[in-house]
């Protein structure tokens, strides 16, 4: 018990004072996480434990879309690119669907990347 209250903290220390910039990283690694944690609940046949990582997922790609600042035209293409993973995670959710499962993983890995050497990229030139 005393372990777990040990990480607890440790993660929201970890939260508590990242960049922006490292909080968007640990989003895209969480939705990561939730959608292998699909796929394998999908191939064991746990509907439950498929749906629910599933919508994690889907709450993280929310939080995204609902935090893009618009004044900048490449937005307009990410709005784009997690309205088409949001309809895919819902028709893999209806349909515990674990192909549509690993194409989302694939375009979230991609954007995960691309998102690291941005990041790589700001320090170089910060």
């Amino acid at each position: 018990m005393l372990v777990n209250q040990g990480y607890a903290a440790y993660a929201n220390n970890k939260i508590m004072t990242a960049s922006p910039a490292e909080l968007t990283l640990m989003l895209y690694e969480g939705a990561i996480k939730f959608c292998n944690i699909a796929i394998t609940a999908v191939e064991q046949k746990d509907i439950g434990k498929a749906h629910q990582n599933i919508m994690k997922t889907e709450r993280i790609i929310e939080e995204f879309q609902a935090t893009l600042d618009h004044k900048y035209p490449v937005a307009k293409d990410f709005d784009e690119v997690y309205t088409y993973l949001m309809m895919r995670l819902t028709e893999a959710n209806m349909k515990k669907d674990k192909e549509i499962l690993e194409e989302v993983l694939k375009h979230l890995r991609t954007m995960r990347d691309t998102w690291k050497e941005v990041m790589r990229t700001a320090h170089r030139a910060g």
